[in-house]
């Protein structure tokens, strides 16, 4: 019998290198050690390896299933809670991304993070990062996946304001909290309804109700909405994307390890894990594949025009996560034409959306530490004030060019088959779709590319004064904030190494449904040769022409940014209108934080609430009181302190008294 109880170490690992950490190491041990670091790094490397084991382990086992036994936690009448784990393909293939991603960032952060006085707080905060996604990914059932939900959400706010001194670090903390709130009031809203129609929080009997159909019709339908209102706020859909740009003021490790593998991913895989549901409602599957792909185009456009190397990367995150969304969203569509799903047919089909996150985690989070790494050795992210820097950090360019190629979708690197299949579900389930879908390859590469030739090719321009007066976004940790070397050069090896080790997957990934073996780990297709797999994409004309879109996109940042054939200024002056509205990303900031919050409800709803709390309640309050007070000066007068006085008062009394008694009687 295996040890199937090793699962549950996987996450028990790094909430106990964040207790050492939190309560014996930070108090007591000088930040200038690295002893927390180590500690981080071998909790969440053993984590890695017991997620590999796992997945060879769910690979072997009949129907890529594996049974752990779960622990009662609470009966309440006829309500048990039972505390588990859930251990199939989409779980083991999150864990591999998750602890993998994350040994990789850790280990960058010993050099990134190195000399910063809150050392030990950002691996305490890095470690319950991991656990709470770790747990997300493993609970059985959707209360205590709710509970995790929001301890990502926690662990965000942390990292994002790690320099909290800084008001702008401390605002985009607030924001990603309160931003991510609205969402997950979908979520705790779905949840309710799902317990009041099937009277069950786990995740299988969900399942097994919803493809039965007793669990149906408008409550599965608002349901399975609430719970992607709760994936749209986590994952930066639009409308709730907003966050996501600001969350830059945190660390660069922390953005790769958000970007990549944890918080965004979460609203991803909640989508994925309660798909069953999905199925179930038409409309909710429309409502996923649509707003995906807006968010997909919305959020390349902006890309296209930012000057921040790590904002250029974060709209492409948010790009890409559109991707997933509206490769699970178009699946479902196909699927739920075909008519007769299965648990088994609908599990399958979040296999193309959940690809794409697989090979995404690895070439983004490359993306995310390659500008940690331009970031350290120039000591900004302004990209007006890099270039030439190919000469000088040949491996840090060397390994962003492969994410790059990756993302862009280039044959045969990894982004070139998850996106491939989304393309060709979306035109399957709309041709509207596909249209926004394919749109957003060329303006993909278009802007990956403009980024990597205005970083590393030409010269340096370090030092130089940007038009418009405006200034670069400096790094803030110790050691390379503010100001940078006088000559920028190699990050040092502990930087060096994760992102070799990332370029990796990010090359190779992909190749794993090569011959159909993700998609028949997932219980999708049949598997095939190797070498027939790698080139039957290259029989199709639709791989040809989003190949040729990309290629198009190189070249013309090519042309404009790197040898100058076509001028950028004159081409943003000729379509200013465009360029005003994406460099103001379509003004939704201003129409949050100065229309909506602070017009309509600080100075608007808030002010008339605080109105009727200080002149209702509290001067009714204050009335009474003064009412007393007044009751109390008038009685106070007729104490004079005069016996004689208050004999009268007396007397007067008790012939009162006498009077009345006579006139009763």
């Amino acid at each position: 019998m295996m040890p199937y109880q090793l699962f549950w170490g996987i996450f028990l690992l790094p909430l106990l290198s964040f207790v050492i950490i939190a309560l014996f190491i930070r108090p007591f041990v000088k930040p200038e050690s690295k002893v927390a670091g180590y500690i981080t790094i071998a909790a969440i490397l053993t984590s890695f390896a017991l997620s590999v084991w796992g997945l060879i382990t769910v690979l072997a086992a009949p129907g890529h299933e594996v049974a752990v036994p779960a622990i009662s936690w609470a009966v309440i009448g006829d309500l048990r809670i039972n505390v588990g784990i859930m251990v199939d393909a989409l779980t083991v293939v999150m864990l591999v991304v998750v602890t993998g991603v994350s040994s990789m960032v850790q280990i960058y952060s010993q050099g990134y993070m190195q000399g910063d006085p809150g050392y030990h707080r950002y691996y305490a905060a890095m470690s319950l990062f991991t656990m709470s996604m770790l747990g997300l990914v493993l609970a059985n059932n959707i209360l205590f996946m709710f509970v995790f939900w929001e301890l990502v959400g926690l662990c965000s706010y942390l990292l994002i304001g790690f320099w909290f001194h800084k008001p702008s670090a401390a605002n985009a903390a607030k924001k990603a909290f309160l931003v991510t709130r609205l969402g997950d009031f979908g979520f705790l809203a779905g949840l309710l309804a799902l317990y009041r129609a099937a009277g069950t929080f786990d995740i299988s009997q969900l399942h097994a109700m919803a493809i039965a159909g007793t669990l149906g019709g408008a409550a599965l339908t608002w349901a399975a909405i609430g719970l992607f209102a709760g994936a749209a706020g986590k994952s930066a859909q639009f409308p709730l994307h907003v966050w996501l740009p600001d969350a830059m003021e945190g660390p660069t490790p922390v953005s790769a390890l958000i970007h990549a593998a944890t918080m965004v991913a979460a609203g991803v895989f909640l989508v994925a894990r309660m798909f069953p549901l999905f199925v179930g409602s038409p409309e909710a599957l429309t409502t996923v594949a649509t707003v995906g792909a807006i968010t997909a185009i919305f959020a390349a456009s902006m890309g296209l025009v930012m000057h921040d190397i790590k904002r250029v990367v974060a709209y492409s995150t948010i790009s890409q996560l559109g991707y997933m969304m509206l490769g699970l969203g178009a699946a479902g569509i196909v699927v739920a034409h075909e008519g007769h799903v299965t648990l088994e047919v609908a599990k399958a089909a979040t296999a193309i959306g959940m690809f794409h996150l697989f090979n995404h985690a690895f070439f983004k989070a490359l993306l995310f530490l390659g500008a940690g790494s331009v970031n350290h050795a120039t000591g900004t992210f302004d990209m007006r004030l890099m270039g030439g820097l190919r000469k000088v950090m040949p491996w840090t360019y060397t390994t962003f060019l492969l994410a790059a190629l990756s993302l862009a979708g280039i044959w045969p690197l990894a982004g070139f088959w998850s996106k491939d299949e989304i393309l060709l579900t979306a035109l399957e389930a709309r041709p509207a779709l596909f249209v926004l879908a394919i749109i957003t390859v060329f303006m993909t590469a278009f802007y990956i590319f403009r980024a990597l030739f205005l970083t590393f090719s030409g010269e340096y321009r370090g030092g130089a004064v940007p038009e418009h007066g405006s200034t670069a976004h400096a790094s803030h940790g110790a050691g390379h904030d503010a100001h940078g070397p006088a000559k920028p050069h190699e990050s040092s090896k502990v930087m060096v190494v994760p992102l070799v080790l990332l370029a990796i997957p990010a090359v190779v990934s992909g190749f794993w449904n090569v011959t159909g073996g993700f998609s028949a780990f997932f219980g999708h297709g049949e598997t095939r040769g190797f070498i027939e797999g790698l080139f039957e994409p290259l029989t199709h004309p639709l791989p040809w022409g989003a190949l040729a879109l990309a290629l198009l996109g190189i070249f013309l940042a090519y042309a404009m940014y790197s040898k100058k054939w076509v001028s950028a200024e004159k081409i943003g002056s000729r379509f200013k209108p465009f360029y005003t509205l994406f460099y103001h990303k379509y003004w939704m900031d201003e129409l949050y934080e100065g229309v909506i919050v602070k017009k309509t409800l600080v100075n608007g709803f808030f002010a008339l609430l605080q109105k009727i709390d200080s002149k209702g309640v509290d001067g009714a309050v204050n009335g009474i009181a003064r009412g007393a007070i007044a009751g109390g000066r008038s009685l106070r007068r007729a104490q004079t302190g005069q016996l004689q006085l208050y004999g009268l008062f007396i007397g007067i009394g008790i012939l009162a008294i006498v009077i009345f008694v006579f006139m009763i009687g």
